[in-house]
């Protein structure tokens, strides 16, 4: 069987022999995931200081990561693919110099709203770099294994990144000013943007679709995407039954069937619907998602029960999600072992089960300290290692070879609904297990007890949710051992 995926076909970008050979430009595109990556979390760790700098209430911070995740969520697939159309590294190199340009103008910034705005450009112009990213990693090798372990150091680099942008936040705000956490952004982004300008070869007009950009089609998924995220967080915010949450429910309902509707009878669709009937796409995209609430949920939870029920600071709490960065590392070998030997299907039910036994692991976990927090957090890494990867290789290869940047788009939107869902659960099961309002302070026995429970009654929920959709979206997939699943 081939190595080389129709998803590749008519591109001629050169076949690297070794990781060391593509060094160039494998360290351009981590460097350019970092960047999107550490900038989800970065910020985080100030809020508070940057409430006080700029005289910004509750809702003003809450925005202030809120407008990142809005334009970047819903501006997802629109981003694949206009660069399916323009041209992949194209679009890359565009989003890459908005990114440092934007992020040097912090400096500008003197209120709540004008960072706001400055943090929605922000997610815009990662939205244009995240699934052009993966797909550039795609065209440097045409050998499956070579692939597997590209799409690791880059994933590793940027989960390195949304791991570590607490603590680095931390640390910094020990010697700088918040605004330094932004403005560093400006500087990678340029080392990104040569490498991928002189690492990274043009694409060629055969590798590239010549439709026209169906753009009532990516008005509706941006009106759905950013409405459904919305949603989610107003739920979390204001209440479920909130009129604002039903508004927005409402409003995401309506633009997700105005696309599925236009979608059908465009004659260029943006997303070829017929591709998630049924088959790998579907099912990478579903178990993808999967993995995704697992990760969000875990995470979120653990920032609250390190800090607040442990009383930790934020270096020590960044520190204590180090076994997720070094189980990354350490499982590289897996992944690829488990495709190559069973293929993609039997691997990542393997994933999944991982993924549901850890969930079960950490409800147990929360109440006998850090060691059984970290056992289940490795356990947690090597699921979500085995299934990210696997589900990115057979999603993107389930597209034409000229809408693989559309492909790696769904791929970051699975993951982006995913994030949102996790993060709604767990601030909602708080909220409704514990309390509505975090006290400051080190907290009572009886609030961290009650928090525990809630934790617990959480993840155990979680473990039968995430199981179950995991493996139903690992079923769709097929037994190859090679990337060609179409």
């Amino acid at each position: 069987m081939s190595s080389t995926t129709p998803a590749l076909t008519g591109t001629p970008a050169p076949s690297h022999p070794s990781l060391r050979a593509a060094a160039l430009p494998l360290a351009a595109l981590c460097l350019a995931f970092f960047v999107e990556m550490v900038d989800n979390t970065l910020l985080s760790i100030a809020l508070p200081t940057i409430g006080r700098d700029l005289g910004s209430g509750t809702t003003g911070l809450q925005w202030v990561t809120g407008a990142y995740s809005l334009t970047f969520g819903g501006l997802l697939l629109t981003a694949g693919a206009a660069a399916d159309r323009l041209g992949r590294r194209r679009v890359l190199l565009v989003g890459l110099a908005a990114f440092g340009a934007i992020s040097a103008g912090v400096v500008l910034v003197s209120s709540s709203g004008e960072l706001i705005a400055l943090r929605a450009a922000l997610g815009l112009a990662a939205a244009a770099m995240a699934p052009v990213t993966m797909s550039l990693i795609f065209r440097l090798f045409d050998d499956e294994k070579l692939r597997m372990r590209a799409i690791t150091v880059v994933m590793v680099v940027g989960m390195s990144g949304f791991v570590l942008g607490p603590l680095l936040g931390g640390t910094a705000l020990a010697h700088v000013s918040w605004q330094w956490l932004l403005g560093v952004n400006a500087p990678i982004a340029l080392v990104a943007w040569l490498g991928v300008r002189y690492g990274v070869p043009a694409d060629h007009p055969e590798g590239l679709t010549r439709d026209p950009l169906d753009l009532p089609g990516a008005l509706w998924t941006v009106a759905a995407m950013g409405l459904g995220c919305y949603t989610l967080t107003s739920g979390v915010e204001h209440g479920w039954t909130s009129w604002v949450t039903v508004a927005c429910a409402l409003g995401a309902v309506v633009a997700t069937v105005g696309f599925v509707r236009r979608e059908r009878v465009a004659a260029h669709p943006m997303l070829d619907l017929r591709l998630l009937a049924s088959g790998p796409a579907r099912g990478a995209a579903i178990t993808q998602m999967a993995s995704s609430i697992a990760m969000a949920s875990v995470m979120f939870a653990l920032v609250l029960h390190f800090q607040y029920a442990y009383g930790w600071g934020p270096v020590r709490a960044g520190l204590a999600n180090l076994p997720l960065i070094l189980t990354m590392l350490a499982a590289t070998p897996v992944a690829e072992r488990l495709a190559s030997r069973y293929g993609h299907r039997t691997a990542c039910l393997v994933g999944a089960a991982l993924l549901a036994t850890s969930l079960a692991g950490m409800a147990f976990s929360v109440e006998h300290g850090y060691v059984a927090i970290a056992v289940s957090l490795v356990v947690l890494t090597v699921g979500l290692r085995i299934v990210m990867t696997i589900c990115a290789v057979a999603l993107v290869t389930a597209m034409p070879h000229d809408r693989t940047s559309i492909g790696a788009a769904l791929n970051d939107t699975a993951q982006e609904v995913g994030t949102s869902l996790g993060t709604a659960v767990v601030g909602t099961a708080i909220a409704a297990l514990v309390t509505t309002t975090l006290p400051a302070g080190v907290w009572s026995n009886a609030l961290v007890a009650s928090y525990f429970e809630g934790e617990r009654a959480t993840f155990g929920v979680l473990a039968v949710v995430v199981g179950v959709v995991a493996t139903y979206g690992a079923l769709s997939l097929t037994d190859s051992r090679a990337t060609e699943d179409h």
